[in-house]
């Protein structure tokens, strides 16, 4: 395990990939039951990468996300029982249970905001990244988007935008290998997105996903060139999600046990917790303990969302618009 974190990092981290596991696991139980509205597309399995990039940013440091954004929100420290309850449709929820799963946003901790629009990210973190350029504070902005994304027009504007202005910028695809049920080795014209960066006169990296200490370190140079004034970079993450791309997906264009076989044999959990207990000081014990306060948590958020109440009729139309 070569890496420079101390053993409080490397518990944070594991907690943040708990707590993301935990909590999507518990919606997918807890959207079955009827009780949230709309559509949920969950982030499970995916936990490295959201984890070990957002590890290397600041609170003051921007992300926008895309439609499966919990795992994100949850990195960039969103807090959890105002996620669930958004969720849920309820007036105590981040945004007021305005916007639901695909659009929870925190700008107090730099999250612009999960994305119901394919692509819909990276042109919003220029925006922010231009801001951070201009106000020479050492900020960046970072968007997470998809293989499906990688092909938008959007996306590869942004990409074009960003190295033009030299913006502080960072773009992650993550490779789930899916664009809804399309696969990407399909649909994707190049073996790896990341080559694609050489189109555009940046450094383009592809990562296992799984491998959150992979992900920690090629963010932490992208980051780093980002803040130098070094312009933008762009890391593929290829990892795999082991819920369908909504929930009710029949997933029938995966092939048979694929998933119960990456459960079993690629879990990014798994994979660092034995990292860390066998090349540390951390105990099994040390992450049990961590496994049943994340449980209390999501229990308790849980608990909160069903007993929570729906917004104000009255205000319909206030956290919706802004008037300068």
């Amino acid at each position: 395990m070569a890496t420079n974190l101390s053993i409080e990092d490397l518990l944070d981290a594991y907690r943040t990939m708990r707590t993301i596991r935990e909590f999507e696991e518990r919606v997918h139980v807890e959207f079955a039951k009827g009780g949230i509205p709309g559509f949920v597309h969950l982030y499970a399995g995916e936990e490295a990468s959201a984890t070990g990039v957002c590890m290397n940013l600041k609170e003051d440091d921007y992300i926008a996300s895309n439609h499966r954004g919990h795992g994100h929100c949850i990195a960039k420290g969103v807090e959890v029982t105002g996620m669930m309850s958004e969720i849920y449709g309820r007036g105590s929820g981040t945004c007021h249970g305005k916007g639901g799963s695909m659009h929870i946003a925190d700008l107090d901790v730099g999250m612009m905001g999960a994305n119901g629009i394919v692509g819909g990210g990276p042109p919003l973190v220029c925006g922010a990244g231009l801001t951070a350029k201009l106000r020479g504070k050492g900020n960046i902005a970072l968007a997470f988007f998809g293989d499906g994304a990688s092909n938008q027009g959007t996306t590869l504007e942004s990409m074009n935008l960003a190295t033009v202005w030299k913006l502080p910028v960072v773009f992650v695809a993550e490779n789930n290998g899916y664009a809804e049920a399309t696969a990407s080795s399909w649909s994707v014209s190049c073996k790896d997105i990341s080559k694609r960066a050489a189109g555009f006169g940046m450094p383009g990296t592809t990562i296992d996903g799984h491998d959150f200490f992979a992900v920690h370190e090629a963010t932490r140079a992208a980051v780093e060139r980002a803040r130098s004034g070094g312009g933008p970079s762009l890391i593929e993450c290829k990892l795999d999600r082991f819920f369908g791309h909504f929930e009710g997906d029949n997933q029938k264009y995966r092939e048979p046990n694929e998933v119960k076989t990456i459960r079993e044999e690629n879990d990014c959990i798994k994979r660092f917790s034995d990292t860390i207990t066998n090349d540390s000081d951390i105990t099994v014990g040390d992450l049990a303990t961590i496994d049943r306060e994340v449980k209390i948590l999501i229990d308790d958020a849980v608990e909160k969302a069903i007993t929570g109440t729906d917004p104000e009729p009255d205000k319909l139309l206030t956290d919706v618009y802004i008037r300068y």
